[in-house]
């Protein structure tokens, strides 16, 4: 084993962890908010949305990720709509942690029960303000630790992504073996950031949700 092309990519190896912490941040928060959306939809929307919901969720979750990353990167362009490859990446990753998430938020809100809805509409509430404040907020502190690991996972997924050259962290350690021939010095080092930023990750979003959910979530 021999590290002395180390100290020379450490910045390259930094710009990855850049991009991909750029790309898992963009992907939570457009993400959670189409989940969120989603799952509103799906129970209480009418029936051709809740049917176009259904649908969208079941072809996300039963096509690879790979896959879809093509067919917007390249596929798209067919009809005219191109896309940077740090934007594609994003898009994809939005749409495919949506349809996994969705699922999640809307098991949350199942667990609420209904009663309290009732109850808040009898005390004069309207139904946004019931969903917004009463329902929602139960519904994310139920379904957190879910919710967290999703986001972990997509993280991990984002190494996918460095197939139409973005250049997150897969992509810059596939260049550096490259040019250094030391494969597993390599993919070693990248492993080790993989896992410090999943952990680090998790702790975030740990610590945050406590902050804004409230005791009980881990």
């Amino acid at each position: 084993m021999a590290f002395a092309w180390l100290p020379g990519a450490l910045g390259d190896i930094a710009h990855g962890a850049a991009t991909t912490i750029l790309l898992i941040a963009v992907t939570t928060l457009a993400g959670t908010l189409l989940s969120i959306l989603g799952a509103a939809g799906r129970r209480n929307g009418p029936v051709p949305l809740r049917h176009a919901i259904a649908w969208y969720v079941e072809v996300m979750r039963n096509t690879p990720f790979l896959v879809q990353l093509f067919f917007i990167f390249f596929g798209l362009p067919s009809l005219g709509i191109r896309l940077d490859p740090i934007l594609a990446a994003m898009l994809a990753m939005t749409l495919n942690m949506a349809a996994y998430t969705i699922e999640i938020v809307g098991a949350g809100l199942d667990a609420v029960p209904g009663g309290q809805t009732e109850a808040a509409l009898a005390l004069g509430l309207r139904p946004r303000q019931v969903f917004v404040k009463i329902v929602l907020p139960q519904a994310l502190k139920i379904i957190y630790p879910a919710l967290t690991s999703q986001i972990v996972i997509m993280m991990l997924e984002s190494a996918v992504v460095s197939q139409i050259a973005v250049r997150e962290l897969t992509y810059e350690a596939d260049m550096l073996q490259a040019r250094t021939f030391r494969s597993f010095e390599t993919y070693f080092v990248v492993t080790l950031v993989y896992l410090a930023m999943s952990m680090a990750l998790r702790r975030l979003l740990v610590t945050g949700g406590r902050r804004a959910l409230g005791a009980g979530v881990s």
